[in-house]
C-alpha cells in the first residue's frame, strides 16, 4: 500500500502533471480532491510545519476568495490557517505527502525528493 497522498485539484496542469509523475515512479497515491474535502486546520499546521513555511507562504496570492478574506495583515497564523481550511481554494496546489515529508509540486519535478522509490 502506498504512502503518498496528493491533495488534488484535477482542473490544474501542474497537479495532473505532478499525479503522472508519481505514478511513474511505482506509486498509487491516494488521491483527496482538496477543493472537495479541505486539509483539517491540524493537518495544514502539520504541513506548514514540515514545509518550513508561514501560511501566507502557501497561498495563491491571486484568487478572488484570498483577496476577499485574506488582506487584513493583522490575521494571526493560527486565523490565515482556519481560513485556509474555510477557503481551500487560496492553498497552493499540489501538494504531496509521503510518511512524513511534504513536498509542492511547483514545478511538479519538486515531488521526486520525496517519492523516488
Amino acid at each position: 500500500m502506498s504512502t503518498v497522498k496528493i491533495y488534488h485539484n484535477p482542473r490544474c496542469s501542474k497537479s495532473r502533471k505532478t499525479l503522472e509523475i508519481i505514478e511513474n515512479n511505482g506509486h498509487t497515491p491516494e488521491i483527496i480532491k482538496y477543493l472537495v474535502t479541505p486539509p483539517s486546520v491540524d493537518e495544514i499546521t502539520w504541513m506548514l510545519s514540515k514545509l518550513g513555511m508561514e501560511p501566507r507562504d502557501l497561498m495563491r496570492k491571486n484568487e478572488a476568495e484570498y483577496k476577499q478574506n485574506f488582506i487584513d495583515d493583522s490575521l494571526t497564523n493560527n486565523e490565515l490557517i482556519k481560513l485556509m481550511n474555510k477557503f481551500p481554494k487560496v492553498i497552493e496546489r499540489p501538494i504531496v505527502i509521503n510518511h512524513d515529508k511534504v513536498a509542492i509540486g511547483r514545478p511538479p519535478e519538486s515531488v521526486l525528493d520525496i517519492i523516488v522509490l
